[in-house]
């Protein structure tokens, strides 16, 4: 498959079989995770892959009760590192380290669905619970979970607006 036609056919998977995720395809996932690019190439963040059932449970109860959390053989939350604040300031923190979040799990799940697997980016949910749960140190803030697996069900594509509508050309 090409990098267009994976980036157009993934979906957000919110049914899971309950097969497990391969151990060598997890290596695959976590090595998406590293190569991604980072401000300053400092790699402000950190991931965290959870299997364990209860834990699960308890971070869809944080994520508003998102039960489709739970369901997922494994989540990947993702954390910003507020160490890059030292060498970018408050930019840093608040968009850099986000952005390098977004950049690794964005790759993350293109690779999972060209393995076969799905994935939901889920950001609603509540951050101190999220910290709570995992025993965060202070210096790492929850961005996003992303529940994985193989997909029960893969939904239609959903509209998308118009090149003409997103983008705008200057010359």
């Amino acid at each position: 498959m090409s990098i267009l036609e994976t980036i157009k056919n993934r979906r957000s998977i919110r049914k899971f079989r309950p097969e497990p995720v391969p151990a060598e395809l997890v290596d695959r996932l976590q090595q998406a995770l590293i190569w991604a690019p980072s401000a300053g190439n400092l790699q402000a963040r950190k991931f965290f892959f959870v299997y364990n059932e209860q834990l699960k449970n308890e971070l869809a109860a944080a994520a508003l009760n998102q039960r489709f959390v739970a369901a997922a053989p494994l989540v990947i939350v993702a954390c910003a590192d507020r160490a890059i604040e030292s060498r970018y300031g408050a930019r840093g923190i608040n968009l850099y380290a986000v952005q390098d979040v977004a950049a690794s799990l964005m790759g993350m799940m293109l690779l999972a669905h060209d393995e076969g697997l799905g994935s939901v980016w889920v950001g609603a949910f509540h951050e101190d619970e999220i910290s709570r749960l995992l025993d965060l140190p202070p210096n790492l803030i929850p961005v996003a979970m992303a529940p994985m697996g193989y997909p029960a069900k893969v939904p239609t594509a959903p509209p998308r607006v118009s090149p003409a509508e997103a983008i705008s050309e200057l010359y």
